[in-house]
């Protein structure tokens, strides 16, 4: 499929695919994890071994490639498979740049292996661009690490600032675009080397995968075959079945996100000046501290995702959760059905995220279902 064609055209047909022996429209499942060799010993397809090689799998990758205008793209078992191949290249005693504010779970992992030397991890508030200055020149650093927006705050980071000091210090930049996708924001093109998504999430969008991805810009070349060489000797593959669905899911990504954008606006605009919320939390706001960022760097909407801090406190907070009707009190984002979630009581008492917040993923409800709903169970 040419360059040219839209992101939306790319997304509905598969980069226009065809599957080669029957001319069917969607592709089939490959399930061998081996492949023969010609008598030579060569491989003339190219495909050696199910843990580095799947023709179901590269499809996905090629697709979100182009989506993201990277030169090549991995696809991993969880999202957590992709941003730890990505540490992995950093070597014993490395620095790392992060976020305060980021997924608590690989927050974690960062702070565990720095418990045991593998690391050494600088926590700061990169939204902020003299903390960012701060904390990646302060000693020689080998990966800078953003999320934005960053859950679940939603904090917006300058990619294209942070990318700048970034390379200043020698420093590989990778963004977690999971929220944005790559409909609202392409991180590479503001100078940003490699992407990580949960694919679980957007991407694939009807919460019936765990998948992880990295795409990589061009040149970039030698961290690639570091980051593949991770996911063969970790085997953080992804299964040919889930990679056909993640298919089937992103053929209606631009669908998706489009409602989910506009739905998450409606409720940002409706209880931004409720009495019985303290603070919404939504980069689509004037309001929002990064608005001017996102709206710089996000096109097409400010994303599915925010939160809200009940007026009244935790136990409020929690009661509202629990008197939701079409909310689904459950973990993760990005999917059809829209999810609440107390995000304090899951990350625990090092978690930097209030009490009195609940986390909002916006699905492809009606979006005044969704504000009656917040409306009743906020009492």
């Amino acid at each position: 499929m040419p360059k040219s064609h839209s992101p939306e055209t790319m997304l509905a047909q598969a980069l226009g695919e065809i599957e080669a022996e029957f001319g069917g429209v969607s592709p089939p499942i490959h399930t061998a994890s081996t492949f023969i060799r010609a008598p030579d010993n060569s491989y003339p397809t190219g495909v050696v071994y199910g843990r580095d090689d799947n023709p179901t799998v590269a499809m996905p990758e090629r697709l979100l490639a182009k989506l993201e205008g990277g030169a090549r793209a991995l696809l991993f078992a969880s999202g957590m498979a992709s941003a730890v191949a990505l540490f992995e290249t950093v070597p014993v005693g490395g620095r790392i740049v992060a976020p305060n504010v980021m997924y608590w779970g690989l927050r974690k992992w960062l702070l565990d292996r720095q418990a045991v030397g593998r690391f050494d991890v600088a926590l700061a508030d990169l939204h902020d661009i003299d903390s960012a200055k701060a904390a990646i020149s302060a000693a020689p650093t080998d990966l800078v690490w953003i999320e934005t927006p960053a859950n679940p705050l939603w904090h917006v980071v300058d990619i294209k600032a942070i990318a700048s000091l970034a390379h200043e210090a020698g420093a590989v930049l990778g963004v977690d675009s999971t929220a944005a996708t790559p409909l609202l924001t392409q991180p590479l093109s503001l100078g940003a080397d490699v992407v990580m998504h949960s694919a679980t999430k957007y991407l694939n969008g009807h919460s019936d995968i765990v998948a992880g991805a990295l795409v990589l810009k061009a040149g970039e070349g030698a961290l690639f075959d570091a980051v593949k060489a991770q996911r063969h000797d970790a085997g953080a593959i992804l299964g040919h079945f889930e990679a056909w669905l993640l298919l089937r899911g992103m053929r209606t990504l631009h669908l998706r996100v489009r409602a989910a954008c506009q739905g998450a606006q409606m409720l940002a605009e409706r209880f931004a000046n409720d009495a019985r919320v303290s603070e919404v939390l939504y980069p689509g706001l004037p309001s929002h501290p990064q608005h001017a960022v996102a709206a710089r760097q996000m096109q097409g909407g400010f994303g599915g995702m925010l939160s809200v801090r009940v007026r009244a406190g935790e136990e409020a907070a929690i009661r509202t959760a629990a008197n939701v009707k079409i909310w689904k009190r459950a973990t993760s984002l990005g999917g059809v059905e829209s999810l609440v979630e107390h995000r304090a009581s899951i990350e625990g008492p090092d978690s930097p995220v209030p009490g009195d917040l609940l986390r909002l993923s916006v699905g492809v409800e009606d979006p005044q279902d969704l504000i009656d709903d917040l409306d009743q169970a906020l009492g």
